[in-house]
């Protein structure tokens, strides 16, 4: 243990312990704005700057560890004026339109200018002007970076995508894409994680926000919204409510009066993903198509795109059952146009998604067979309807619980958990066992999937079978398990993938909390909702029965291939062969 002062209060903490973390152990804060711990501590923005008794230069607190006997003074004038200053020169260099910035009121260059009382700049501003793609579904602003380094950071250490990189010398220093001239030109997933992991609007998605209310103002169309099971757990946070109340019902209710028609559940379409994917499983596994290579889910646009970029020897291994995204588009325009009695063309369909790969992924044509335009015409982040949610003055504390539209609002407890990495393959076994013994198992039988680790594996018995899978949460522990099958070093049955760590609960497009992961948090509100369930498993699902019996005739039958699945070499990444 070693023993300090700090602002004269006395500090005992374990050796190699930081300034920061030993100031904040005692009650003080120090300031920072590029630090995030144990991904980026490199002290670019030097506003955790400290002085240390016995020192003519400053010190950053972020990455300095403590001394025994160390006295530090974290507000003497000589920190102080530096740290303003720095501040300063920061905002020189700043595009501070507050005022109509995505991130206005969640910035922490804003939260920290305010707290130092900033209110001119006494240098001559020089802003970037180069603009980045305005289509592409992650846009990088320019005018914005602080050159902070946590996008490089985590698509370096986190994602292993390596999409961005500092680029220039000395005082034209800044950060760009790597390698290529610009992003849409990149290996990019559009995983989103530069963007949570962004202090401040330098990097956001495409705000696709007024073309949705072109449509819900359009009197000839019809407007159909699909829920994600991830964005029960996160939408409320912006508006400081509990899972508990931020329930998908009161969401729906809020939808409805924003204009839309009819709001569904992709809990629905998750359940028709489980049913086709496990049954596709099944075929391959007894064709003898996996000694080699696993199976790997396909639901994640955003581990597609990996693997279509980095590894792409194993695109034939994906599923070709679609995302529930693309299911939910695809019968939309089909089955529903057909009960509703009205022409496909009519239909508008969106969904609210916590992920910027889906907007790709409705942007693909190989991807649409309903015959009626794009299947999915328009995919909306988390934050993007919370935006309209605000735009069009809704309370959503004030709101009654509205229940979903039928047939395609009803979804299981195993639909609900595809959102929580581990979820689609404990769904999947669940219905795959059912298939192979015509009995359901105890619908807890493979929580050994659950978790936050990165990179998760488990033997099952499926009727005298041992079916060995993995479940990599992240693209950095994708990698590794990919590298891992090409060496021969492991070998599975069935793999599920999602680009984001802790799954679509902390994807790319939801609610963003400076310095603050919350896949953990969110994924058990949908664990919980599949415990407290009486609708355990996919395939009973009466609205998955119902267009089985109607429709689609059975898995895998034509009609369901020509609607749910796809071929995953018919869109093609940059580079891409």
């Amino acid at each position: 243990m070693v023993t300090l002062t700090i602002d004269g209060r006395q500090a005992i903490v374990p050796e190699k312990t930081t300034i920061l973390e030993a100031a904040a152990s005692i009650g003080i804060r120090i300031p920072t704005l590029c630090y995030w711990k144990e991904l980026n501590e490199i002290a670019a923005c030097r506003v955790c700057l400290v002085e240390v008794e016995g020192y003519e230069r400053l010190f950053t607190a972020c990455n300095n560890p403590v001394e025994e006997g160390m006295v530090v003074h974290t507000h003497s004038k000589k920190a102080d004026d530096a740290r303003r200053t720095n501040v300063e020169l920061i905002l020189a260099e700043h595009n501070a339109n507050c005022a109509y910035c995505i991130r206005s009121g969640n910035c922490t260059l804003q939260e920290v200018a305010n707290d130092l009382n900033i209110t001119e700049i006494p240098y001559e501003k020089n802003i970037c002007d180069k603009q980045g793609d305005p289509n592409f579904p992650l846009i990088r602003d320019y005018s914005k970076c602080i050159k902070c380094m946590r996008c490089v950071q985590v698509c370096d250490k986190i994602q292993d995508t390596h999409v961005w990189d500092l680029i220039n010398t000395g005082s034209r220093t800044t950060v760009d894409v790597s390698g290529v001239l610009t992003l849409d030109a990149s290996k990019c997933a559009l995983c989103g994680q530069c963007i949570t992991h962004c202090p401040v609007g330098a990097l956001h998605e495409r705000d696709d926000t007024g073309r949705m209310l072109r449509a819900l103002n359009d009197p000839d169309l019809i407007t159909v919204v699909q829920i994600a099971p991830s964005i029960r757990a996160a939408w409320g946070e912006d508006f400081g409510l509990d899972p508990e109340f931020a329930t998908v019902e009161r969401l729906c209710a809020a939808l409805k009066l924003m204009g839309f028609d009819y709001v569904f559940d992709t809990d629905f379409s998750a359940d028709l993903t489980i049913t086709e994917e496990a049954a596709e499983f099944l075929e391959r596994l007894k064709k003898g198509d996996l000694e080699k290579y696993p199976m790997f889910t396909s639901c994640c646009p955003g581990w597609m795109r990996f693997c279509k970029s980095h590894y792409p020897e194993f695109v034939d291994q994906l599923s070709t059952s679609k995302s529930p995204q693309q299911m939910f588009g695809a019968v939309a325009k089909s089955y529903y146009a057909e009960i509703l009695g009205v022409s496909p063309e009519k239909i508008f369909s969106v969904s609210i998604m916590p992920c910027l790969a889906k907007k790709a992924e409705c942007d693909y044509p190989s991807i649409n067979d309903a015959g009626a335009g794009q299947d999915v015409d328009l995919a909306l982040t988390t934050r993007e309807i919370n935006r309209l949610i605000r735009m069009k003055h809704i309370m959503p504390k004030a709101l009654p619980e509205e229940p979903l539209d039928m047939p395609l609002g009803l979804g299981s407890g195993a639909g609900a958990i595809f959102g929580a990495t581990g979820g689609v393959m404990e769904a999947a076994l669940r219905t795959a066992y059912y298939y192979v013994t015509g009995k359901n198992p105890d619908p807890d039988a493979f929580t050994q999937v659950r978790g936050l680790d990165g990179w998760k594996e488990a033997v099952f018995d499926v009727a005298g079978t041992p079916v060995r899978v993995a479940v990599a949460n992240g693209l950095g522990n994708a990698g590794k398990l990919l590298e891992a099958l090409r060496r021969g070093d492991v070998h599975y049955d069935f793999v599920e993938v999602m680009a984001c760590p802790g799954g679509c609960v902390g994807g790319g497009g939801q609610p963003i909390h400076d310095r603050c992961e919350m896949a953990g948090e969110r994924g058990k509100v949908l664990y919980n909702l599949d415990a407290k369930g009486t609708l355990r498993f996919s395939h009973e699902n009466p609205s998955i029965v119902e267009i089985y019996d109607k429709y689609l005739g059975k898995p895998l039958s034509e009609k369901a291939e020509q609607l749910l699945h796809t071929d995953q070499h018919g869109w093609k990444m940059p580079g891409e062969a």
